[in-house]
């Protein structure tokens, strides 16, 4: 009797990896989903994610590393994640991912689009598949967007000031979602803030390379008016694109790199 191979998608909060459930949730009955918890997300992550569930009617496995964000830092000598140190990334969303797995194979779908130029993969454990469905069925953004309206899902309220999902201090936030950050969570950007400069040895660390978020902050008029003539610019250029559509695009002007699949698909 051969082995049974495990089927698995992970959910992010975002667009990408919802429609792909949305896509496949009546194809493969036996499809478990899950989404790498980081107790670091946005209400309205949380909130996608249940709206996710009651639409489809599916179970999310919520997994978490038992130590926690605090914990890891400490254990990093309080050296905040970055594009170049991703631990993040590899102990709060691969670790949980693969001790999920385990030993057993499984094949893992992966939210990537036809029309993204990355075959970036999350794992490298030799037990676990890569499958791209929309790669291989050609799917691209116009696609991913129709497949949520369709559904009733539609996209996450913080597509509204944010392009990705993710934790809400996310070092890949470009300067328009900080602030956006501080304006709709106050509370979070506090805490943001606090990651910054609570270091009882005086060494600085910041979320944004080149600035801290109180200096940014100082900034916000400009940045908010830069956005706004971007917007301006971009929606001029096509007008009868989403907003969400036309965000994103002016944001990817400032991308600082590529954001981990784990947390942005």
């Amino acid at each position: 009797m051969s082995k049974k191979v495990r089927k698995v998608l992970g959910l992010s909060g975002g667009k990408d990896s919802t429609a792909l459930a949305v896509l496949l949730h009546k194809e493969i009955p036996d499809l478990e989903y899950f989404f790498c918890d980081t107790h670091k997300e946005l209400q309205e992550t949380y909130d996608y994610l249940d709206r996710i569930k009651a639409r489809l009617g599916i179970k999310i496995n919520y997994l978490s590393e038992n130590r926690g964000f605090d914990h890891l830092l400490d254990l990093h000598g309080g050296m905040l994640p970055s594009p170049q140190m991703r631990w993040c990334t590899s102990m709060m969303k691969i670790k949980p991912f693969e001790d999920f797995v385990g030993d057993d194979d499984a094949i893992s779908y992966i939210g990537i689009r036809a029309d993204e130029n990355r075959d970036g993969y999350i794992s490298t454990k030799p037990n676990i598949k890569p499958v791209f469905p929309f790669k291989e069925r050609g799917l691209v953004k116009a696609d991913i967007i129709r497949i949520l309206e369709e559904s009733g899902i539609g996209m996450p309220d913080y597509y509204r000031w944010r392009s990705r999902s993710g934790c809400f201090f996310c070092f890949f936030q470009r300067k328009y979602e900080w602030v956006m950050l501080a304006e709709e969570h106050p509370d979070l950007f506090k805490q943001a803030i606090a990651y910054e400069e609570n270091h009882s040895d005086g060494r600085t660390y910041t979320w944004t390379q080149g600035e801290t978020l109180r200096e940014l902050l100082t900034r916000k008029e400009e940045i908010v008016a830069k956005h706004k003539k971007a917007m301006q610019r971009e929606t001029k250029s096509a007008p009868n694109r989403p907003l969400s559509e036309a965000l994103e695009s002016v944001l990817e002007e400032e991308d600082m790199g590529l954001p981990c699949l784990a947390c942005h698909l």
